[in-house]
């Protein structure tokens, strides 16, 4: 088997920006309270017409561009979301309309915050055994929607936004390691558990989330994927050029950073101005941190993520 190695990185956020100033006008809350809690100071809202569609498109032809590719080249189309276009078709068919390559295999996967992780270890996989040979790996998310705006425990933390990664078929190592992990056990602490039935919403269509439980169990659980997939690879943490972590809460980037050795000047953070956007988050800071100069190729770069279910998921790879 060869490698699966990424050839372009791009990404997209919605032009309005909500701060946490705004947000105290709304909800009994306030800027040192938000800061000091999560480390978010400002998140971008999507337009009321747009779809998780129009902002993965956007990240993706920035993707294809940066890949140096054309977009014909693409033979496979993975979208990770939690917040889809509509109930079915997939966000990724929706998608590969929008991008005019009809025929090519497209779907969603669905683990939230850790739904780049599975996505990118989905195409990995799809690339070393021969079935495709240039793959699109997109998170897209507007989980604005989801949100009560009357609850600052959860209306605080997230935002909306996009990233997307060109995976292709490499001689060279990329991807060295992928370790993905869940336990449905947890569901019931960060959940939105509405469903449609009968053309009525049943049950709670925002999003709840216990918020203690899922720091103890986000602390502990991405320590220790980190640490077995670096293991896993046989690659020290000495060795480990940049974390590329979920954008949930500055506490958790820091505990794992702490746990893998890395001073927090190896850790790309998009927190304070982008907020958490969940599948979204982790190709949106490798976006930034590729464009600024910060990541280089032949660095190694470790991208991991919790998300509802739980689900979590690290990618170790050499860029």
């Amino acid at each position: 088997m060869g490698y699966s190695r990424i050839l372009g990185t791009g990404s997209f956020l919605p032009s309005q920006v909500l701060t946490n100033a705004q947000l105290a006008e709304r909800v009994e809350t306030s800027d040192e309270w938000i800061v000091s809690r999560t480390g978010i100071r400002a998140r971008h809202i999507a337009d009321e017409g747009h779809k998780t569609s129009d902002l993965a498109l956007r990240a993706a032809e920035a993707a294809i561009a940066s890949a140096g590719i054309d977009k014909g080249e693409i033979d496979l189309i993975i979208v990770a979301t939690t917040t889809p276009d509509m109930i079915f078709p997939s966000t990724a068919c929706i998608l590969q309309e929008k991008l005019g390559l009809p025929g090519v295999p497209a779907f969603d996967v669905q683990a939230v915050c850790a739904g780049f992780a599975y996505a990118l270890a989905t195409a990995n996989a799809y690339i070393k055994s021969g079935m495709s040979k240039k793959a699109l790996v997109i998170g897209a998310e507007i989980m604005s929607r989801v949100l009560d705006w009357d609850d600052r425990r959860t209306c605080v933390l997230f935002g909306d936004g996009a990233g997307a990664v060109v995976l292709g078929a490499s001689d060279e190592p990329g991807i060295l390691h992928a370790k993905l992990a869940a336990d449905g056990r947890y569901q019931g602490l960060l959940n939105t558990p509405a469903q449609i039935s009968g053309g009525k919403i049943q049950g709670m269509p925002y999003l709840h989330m216990d918020g203690p439980a899922v720091f103890k169990f986000a602390v502990k659980s991405l320590s220790e994927i980190a640490a077995a997939t670096l293991a896993e690879a046989g690659v020290d943490k000495a060795d480990l050029d940049w974390l590329v972590p979920h954008q949930a809460n500055l506490r958790i980037i820091e505990s794992t950073a702490k746990h893998l050795g890395l001073s927090m000047d190896k850790v790309v953070v998009t927190l304070p101005e982008q907020g958490n956007t969940s599948a979204a988050s982790i190709p949106l800071a490798l976006d930034v941190a590729v464009r600024d100069g910060r990541i280089q190729r032949g660095q190694t770069v470790m991208l991991e993520g919790i998300g509802g279910g739980f689900a979590w998921g690290a990618v170790l790879l050499t860029f």
